[in-house]
């Protein structure tokens, strides 16, 4: 009898055993593997659906915000913060909640954590660079407006910060060249026109100030929005210039853009007693006296006006008033 057909057919069955017995093993193995990524899949959905639901509320909360519903934004972010806390919006808006109301470590902390979970939103670090500075923190706001550079060279208000930051370290030339810098992308920018003013006037430099607040006076308009300070410096460089009824009528338009500040009423005083009208400059005197009775700065052209009508009430007279 021939034995190899019955070789071969041993061998055929060997074969289909080995194969039934690999399906046995593996079918369980995918069946497991299969429901893992299953059970993955659904509890990314769920993630997904929770962020999803976060964002929405941090969007009503942006919302809110801007339309100066500090309460309902805060409870906008501190339910979306409820459903994710790594919702950076939602840190970022708690942070200015908390900001206005003058909570200013938990404002700190929102906003440090919008910032982390951002992945260093340039947007996100200049705000907190901007909080730093205002809680004299200045070499946390130093760098943080580096880092933010580092993140987008043309931002203008981040080029702006990095002016208030050298500013504040008493390097004015290089703040200078940090505003032109945020001038040069954003032409029209209020903020930092006036600070440019103001250096400007630190350094005596009064055709450049001069120059500075009309081309920022040009940004404004004739409609009356122009702000008070702006008007008060321009009256500075003009009387520094030797134009003494420009600058009157600066301090005038500064004290009708802010009739309660004290300053544009001191300063139209001291110019009207400069260029010999003493009766004249009563009247914004007794108005600065009203405003601020204690500032030096009153009690000393008080007494400079009375010396000159040969008047005689001491400074302590104006400081009992």
């Amino acid at each position: 009898m021939n034995s190899r057909p019955r070789f071969e057919h041993v061998s055929k069955l060997a074969g289909r055993l080995t194969l039934a017995a690999s399906l046995a093993i593996w079918i369980p193995l995918g069946v497991v593997t299969s429901s893992s990524l299953g059970c993955r899949a659904i509890g990314r959905y769920g993630e997904s659906r929770q962020s999803i639901a976060a964002r929405r509320l941090s969007r009503q909360g942006l919302e809110a915000m801007h339309a100066g519903q500090w309460e309902v934004a805060e409870g906008l972010f501190t339910s979306a913060l409820d459903l994710t806390a790594a919702d950076d919006r939602a840190h970022w808006g708690l942070a200015e909640s908390f900001w206005q109301r003058g909570e200013r470590q938990a404002a700190l902390n929102h906003m440090e954590q919008a910032v982390r979970l951002s992945a260093a939103d340039p947007k996100l670090m200049r705000r907190l660079g901007k909080m730093y500075l205002e809680l004299d923190r200045l070499e946390d706001a130093q760098r943080q407006s580096l880092d933010a550079l580092q993140a987008d060279r043309y931002s203008a208000e981040i080029w702006g910060l990095r002016g208030d930051c050298l500013v504040r370290s008493g390097d004015f030339d290089a703040a200078l060249a940090a505003y032109h810098q945020a001038l040069a992308l954003q032409p029209d920018y209020p903020e930092v026109q006036l600070q440019i003013a103001e250096l400007y006037r630190t350094q005596g430099r009064y055709d450049r100030l001069l120059a500075t607040i009309d081309r920022l006076q040009e940004t404004f308009g004739a409609d009356g929005s122009c702000p008070c300070r702006a008007h008060l410096l321009r009256g500075i460089a003009l009387q520094q210039l030797h134009r003494p009824n420009d600058a009157q009528r600066c301090f005038q338009d500064a004290i009708r853009t802010d009739p309660d500040n004290p300053e544009p009423h001191l300063y139209l005083a001291a110019l009207l007693l400069e260029i010999g009208n003493s009766d004249a400059a009563l009247e914004p005197l007794e108005r600065a006296i009203a405003l601020s009775p204690q500032s030096p700065q009153v009690i000393a052209l008080a007494s400079r006006i009375a010396e000159t009508r040969d008047d005689q009430p001491p400074p302590s007279d104006v400081q009992r008033r």
